[in-house]
């Protein structure tokens, strides 16, 4: 079928030599202008943006009143001829000759209110602005290069339950919900401990899901619901899992910072500084880290967890992550392996991005000894009832091994240089925020 036979999508104008050519589109009104006998209309579909001009003297008069009365966010199919023109966005322009309005769009909303708040509300025509679309292409890479780096490296993608009857994180920071005959269930917060059962059945495994997390922290790179992507490694250690961590989010980087380079560019983000994002990565432990903010007069003790202000400090004076090592046990999840020879540390790991972006990754080496995981979960005031099919684990052909935890949003943020998490991904939930 020649391309006067059906519609082709914007993209294709630019990456074939259609100039001269009779073609069809469908899409949305962008933008529009109107000027005498001119009407002139941007039209967007899901590849992209062009600019179409109708002529009154080279329509029928039905097609110039329809272009005419056309409004902002109407759907539409058209037909016209290919014409180069430098003057236009993208150095392509097309004649129209013939237009058909499929959904005649009311007032568009958002043109009388840019305030925060009221696009949160409108985010489901919001999605439709430049800078969003814009975000969500370069997420659709991430999830593509997080994919083909596993493919090539041999792993398994798996899934674990949603739904699920103890805690992984603390119990603090559970959604609890009412499941079958009283039974309490919550969301989870991490697939983790079900990855560690598969570990032993394909040793590499990983899953991207969503996780939850009831945190009632108002910052700007906190969501209640995520995208998580979760990696388990049998016969590993801490050391092998931290270069599986720079490894992964090396290619992510590079792959986004070569595909999506004009998508960063208008986001205000130089694709080559995402390009040189290539390990090894400096590693600092969290000894030295306290150290590091003491002297630099920031008010924190060994013990403490590290924040906002302790993570921005700590990477001020680097262009890539950093990695800060074996935390205090005191404030880490029961499943960390202690280190033998400090038994109050654990040898556990966080990926800190740069300029002020903070935690992307929290991994670490899980316990595989039985006795030393019934320790913790004692230490911790945890029921062991509720923990017995991962306990079984250890019972039944125990493995050192290691994994780690990804926020997908966090990384979107620091790579498309957003201001807040919310923009890094398309309906957000936050403390505030549960429409649309």
């Amino acid at each position: 079928m020649s391309k006067n036979d059906h519609s082709i999508q914007i993209s294709e104008i630019f990456e074939e030599d259609l100039v001269g050519e009779q073609v069809s589109l469908r899409g949305w009104v962008y933008r529009k202008r109107s000027s005498g006998n001119l009407v002139f209309l941007i039209v967007r579909d899901g590849t992209g943006m062009i600019q179409t001009v109708i002529h009154k003297d080279n329509v029928s008069e039905k097609t110039f009143e329809e272009g005419d009365r056309i409004s902002i966010e109407s759907s539409l199919k058209m037909s016209g001829v290919v014409r180069e023109d430098k003057r236009a966005p993208e150095g392509y322009e097309i004649s129209v000759n013939d237009l058909e309005i499929v959904g005649l769009a009311k007032p568009f909303p958002i043109t009388k209110d840019q305030s925060t708040s009221f696009l949160l509300d409108q985010r489901h025509l919001w999605l439709r602005s430049r800078k969003l679309r814009t975000i969500m292409i370069i997420r659709n890479q991430v999830f593509v290069a997080a994919r083909e780096w596993f493919k090539k490296g041999g792993w398994i993608e798996v899934q674990a339950p949603m739904f699920v009857s103890a805690a992984c994180e603390g119990g603090a920071t559970l959604f609890e919900l009412n499941y079958f005959e009283n039974q309490k269930a919550y969301l989870t917060q991490s697939s983790q401990l079900y990855l560690e059962a598969l570990i032993q059945a394909f040793e590499k495994v990983f899953t991207i899901a969503p996780s939850f997390r009831a945190e009632k922290s108002r910052t700007r790179r906190h969501l209640t619901e995520f995208w998580h992507l979760e990696v388990e490694a049998a016969w590993s250690d801490l050391e092998n899992i931290v270069k599986v961590q720079e490894e992964l989010v090396s290619y992510i980087a590079q792959k986004v910072s070569k595909r999506m380079a004009n998508e960063l560019k208008f986001l205000g983000r130089d694709p080559e500084a995402i390009y040189q994002v290539i390990p090894p990565f400096e590693r600092v432990s969290y000894d030295d880290a306290i150290e590091i903010l003491q002297e630099k007069k920031i008010d924190v003790q060994w013990g403490d967890d590290l924040g906002t202000i302790e993570e921005k400090t700590l990477t001020m004076d680097y262009d890539k992550p950093i990695f800060i090592y074996n935390y205090p046990k005191q404030i880490k999840a029961f499943y960390h392996y202690p280190d033998p020879e400090r038994p109050e540390i654990v040898k556990c790991d966080d990926m800190l991005a740069p300029e002020g972006y903070g935690e992307i990754i929290g991994g670490g080496q899980r316990i595989h000894d039985l006795d030393v995981l019934l320790q913790r979960l004692d230490e911790e005031g945890l029921n062991i009832e509720d923990y017995q099919w991962y306990i079984d684990l250890r019972r039944y052909g125990t493995i050192p091994h290691s994994g780690f935890g990804l926020g997908i949003e966090r990384l979107i943020a620091w790579i498309c240089k957003l201001d807040h998490i919310r923009d890094a991904c398309a309906f957000p939930r936050t403390t505030t925020r549960l429409y649309p």
